[in-house]
C-alpha cells in the first residue's frame, strides 16, 4: 500500500525539471525573428502545453501503466533511473529533457522563420516537459490517496505554466541579468537537487521489488 502523497517534493521535482530558466537561451533563439504578437502566443501556447502534459500525465498515467501491465515499482525504478540521467546533463549546464540533435535544431529554426509555431515542439516537448517530467508525474500520483491530492499534483502543473510563463516573458530581462554563467549555475544547483530527489525514487521503487533491502537499511 503506498504512502501519503509528499505535498513538497512533486513540486520542487517538477520545477527542477522543467527549469524554465535554462530553455530561456532556446525561447529567445527561435523566437528572434517573431512579432511581439507573435512571441506572446508562443508564450501562451508553451505554459498552457506544459500544463496539459502535467495533467494528463497525473490523471491518466497510471492508468496506461495498468494497461501495459506495468507495476509502479518498475516504473519508479525506471522513472527513477530517467531523473538520474537528467540530472546528470543539468550538471553538465544543459537542459534536462533536451535531446535535440543538430538535424532538429535547424529543422526547427526553417518552421520558426517560415512563421509556423514552436510553441508545443520543440519549446513544450521536449525541451520543457518530456519522458522525465512524465514519469515524476505518474510516480507521485501513485502516492495521492485523496482526490484533492491528485487536485493539487494537476495544481503544480498550472505552477509550472505560470513559471514558464513569466521566464518567457521576461526572457530578455533575464538573459541580460543572469547572463549564460548564472543561467548555468541555476541549472546545475537544479541538477543536483532533482540528482538527490532521483535516488530516493529508485531507492523506493527497489525497496518494492526486493523487500529484502528494506531489512538490509
Amino acid at each position: 500500500m503506498s504512502t501519503s502523497m509528499d505535498l513538497i517534493k512533486p513540486l520542487v521535482t517538477l520545477v527542477a525539471i522543467v527549469n524554465p530558466l535554462a530553455i530561456v537561451p532556446f525561447f529567445i533563439h527561435y523566437t528572434q525573428g517573431y512579432s511581439d504578437a507573435q512571441r506572446r502566443h508562443t508564450v501562451r501556447m508553451s505554459a498552457f502545453s506544459a500544463f496539459v502534459v502535467i495533467a494528463v500525465s497525473a490523471l491518466l498515467g497510471l492508468q496506461l501503466l495498468s494497461f501495459f501491465g506495468i507495476s509502479i515499482a518498475s516504473f519508479q525504478v525506471g522513472g527513477g533511473l530517467l531523473l538520474l540521467m537528467s540530472s546528470l546533463s543539468m550538471l553538465n549546464a544543459q537542459p534536462a529533457e533536451s535531446k535535440t540533435n543538430v538535424e532538429e535544431l535547424r529543422a526547427t529554426e526553417v518552421k520558426a522563420s517560415m512563421g509556423a509555431s514552436i510553441a508545443v515542439v520543440p519549446l513544450t516537448i521536449p525541451l520543457l516537459t518530456g519522458p522525465a517530467t512524465i514519469s515524476t508525474v505518474v510516480i507521485y500520483a501513485d502516492k495521492a490517496q485523496h482526490l484533492w491530492e491528485l487536485a493539487i499534483l494537476v495544481g503544480y502543473g498550472v505552477v509550472v505554466a505560470l513559471a514558464t510563463a513569466l521566464a518567457f516573458s521576461l526572457a530578455q530581462p533575464i538573459a541580460r541579468v543572469l547572463g549564460k554563467t548564472g543561467i548555468n549555475i541555476m541549472t546545475r544547483l537544479m541538477g543536483l537537487i532533482l540528482a538527490a530527489l532521483a535516488v530516493e525514487v529508485m531507492a523506493d521503487g527497489l525497496g518494492k521489488l526486493f523487500p529484502i533491502l528494506n531489512k538490509i537499511g
